[in-house]
């Protein structure tokens, strides 16, 4: 979306660019993905949209992520293979109930609107990324999501980098001029990208960019402003 050449979340798009080109993406792509080989292995799997952030603190955002639920042997799993840090592993989909994500804390609760919140264990304690309900989730509604996230003027996808990497004992957060390391039960490590390094964390992290795309990003990130 950064560089204006998306080619959608249907399936035969989201294949091609990851099984294709070894590439990633975000929770529309990840969840389309993971969801139909789910499926095409035998799996019981419901698509289900939700919103990031947390109402409490105004931080709520519109019904734009995307994850799987799995019922496998009468439980309720939620997978979330697209959020900015990813679960590594299904967490039981069931009220209070705590799932470790090698080292790092997270809990599943029942809200007051009958939907589902996503906690994680922080610094500061626990913080809730984004809430999921039980509503029916339709292909169309998915391509309306990402046409949201993808076109609207303000939107953070268009005008912002993004690359997020689980790592051996780390999970490694990159924008276009901060790099952001965590280790569990760690302190963050946050800091302002030096001259010259952000092409070299973008290759580290595998993003999978041609000479030409790794061009557009850094012309893009120089005279990118987001608009009302």
């Amino acid at each position: 979306m950064l560089l204006e050449q998306h080619p959608g979340v249907g399936l035969d798009a989201v294949d091609a660019k990851f099984v294709g080109r070894g590439r990633g993406g975000y929770c529309f792509e990840h969840a389309t993905i993971f969801a139909a080989a789910l499926e095409r292995l035998g799996y019981d799997v419901t698509r289900r949209l939700g919103r990031v952030g947390d109402p409490a603190a105004g931080t709520q955002q519109g019904r734009t992520h995307m994850t799987v639920e799995v019922r496998l042997d009468g439980r309720r799993l939620l997978c979330d293979p697209g959020f900015g840090m990813s679960l590594l592993r299904p967490a039981p989909l069931a009220d209070g109930a705590e799932s470790d994500q090698r080292g790092w804390p997270y809990r599943v609760r029942r809200n007051d609107t009958g939907g589902w919140e996503l906690h994680r264990h922080r610094e500061a304690g626990w913080e809730l990324t984004h809430t999921t309900d039980e509503l029916p989730v339709l292909p169309v509604d998915v391509v309306i999501g990402h046409h949201y996230t993808s076109t609207f003027p303000a939107s953070h996808f268009r005008h912002g980098l993004m690359l997020t990497r689980h790592l051996p004992g780390q999970h490694v957060s990159l924008t276009g001029t901060t790099i952001t390391v965590r280790r569990p039960g760690r302190a963050t490590e946050h800091r302002e990208l030096a001259d010259g390094e952000l092409l070299a964390r973008v290759r580290e992290l595998g993003a999978g960019l041609t000479p030409q795309e790794e061009q557009r990003l850094v012309d893009r990130l120089a005279g990118s402003a987001p608009s009302a």
